[in-house]
């Protein structure tokens, strides 16, 4: 057994290429191999958000703090509240993040395959993002 003990890794700044806004990552664990999964807490601050990613073989959101946002590619953008569970299924582009007016903080689960477990692309642009307020 291995225990990590809450406080014993530093928080970090989600990086800029990565997310808009404030974005902070506190990791939560890398399992060693055989295992291959990760996971981390991360907090958006209002109006944060991650750019356009994919996961090769998935990903699990558990929301558990605030109100969010999320948007699978082509689909529209949901409202999250703590207590949810999202699935993101392997390879769909996707983004999750803060409302424009609450934090929100999930646990983010997701495997390596091949050493990779996020392929991040473009930002999610400020209209793509407001695109919910404007059809409420």
């Amino acid at each position: 057994m291995h225990l990590i003990r809450s406080g014993s890794q530093p928080s970090t700044k989600g990086p800029a290429e990565c997310f808009t806004g404030e974005v902070r990552v506190d990791p939560l664990f890398n399992a060693p191999a055989p295992a291959r999964v990760g996971c981390a807490s991360v907090t958006f601050e209002p109006g944060a958000r991650t750019a356009w990613h994919s996961h090769p073989l998935g990903q699990i959101l558990i929301v558990t703090a605030g109100c969010g946002w999320t948007q699978c590619e082509g689909g529209e953008i949901e409202e999250v509240r703590a207590g949810d569970v999202i699935w993101c299924p392997p390879g769909h582009r996707h983004w999750h993040g803060a409302t424009p007016s609450t934090a929100m903080t999930h646990i983010a689960v997701q495997e390596y395959f091949d050493g990779k477990a996020v392929t991040w692309m473009e930002k999610v642009s400020d209209e793509q993002y407001l695109a919910k307020d404007n059809h409420e």
